[in-house]
């Protein structure tokens, strides 16, 4: 099997690569870290951690805090969706939680536009937000929801 050499292509390209890398897995991610010096620098880029979905990450295998405070800090939206869901749920702090899941729900962050109109309708009655929010997106959180046990045990950051 032939490979496709990488290395080659401008620094530019390659840096789209693994940003694309970056919001498929974080194993493939590592995986790409450690098949070169040049593509582990690019991996550890700050743009890069924009691209994360740590809702994909196990949250029993002890996400290092720094990771999310990094992700935090790129505007993440997997990571402002869980600090948003953090602040209603957790803190009792409702307009700072409602305004980030608002923020990433606006951007066309599924979850968050789910959640955020879940949360306005049942604590503030406020149903106006599930007219925006398409009938497969709720079909699939629906799946994820019932397959995937995320959510428990969050990690303060």
């Amino acid at each position: 099997m032939k490979y496709f050499p990488l290395l080659e292509l401008p620094e530019e390209i390659q840096a789209l690569v693994v940003e694309r890398v970056a919001r498929n897995s974080f194993q493939d991610l590592y995986c790409l870290k450690a098949s070169s010096k040049s593509m582990k620098a690019l991996a550890e880029r700050r743009g890069v951690y924009y691209f994360y979905d740590v809702l994909y990450v196990l949250w029993e295998l002890n996400m290092p805090s720094q990771l999310l405070k990094s992700c935090y800090a790129e505007g993440n939206p997997s990571t402002l969706y869980i600090k948003g869901v953090q602040f209603y749920f957790t803190f009792g702090l409702q307009e700072g939680g409602l305004s980030l899941m608002k923020r990433e729900a606006d951007a066309g962050y599924e979850r968050a536009a789910y959640t955020h109109a879940i949360t306005q309708e049942i604590f503030l009655c406020d149903g106006q937000y599930f007219h925006g929010i398409p009938r497969e997106w709720v079909q699939r959180i629906g799946k994820l929801v019932r397959s995937v046990k995320w959510g428990w045990g969050f990690v303060a950051f």
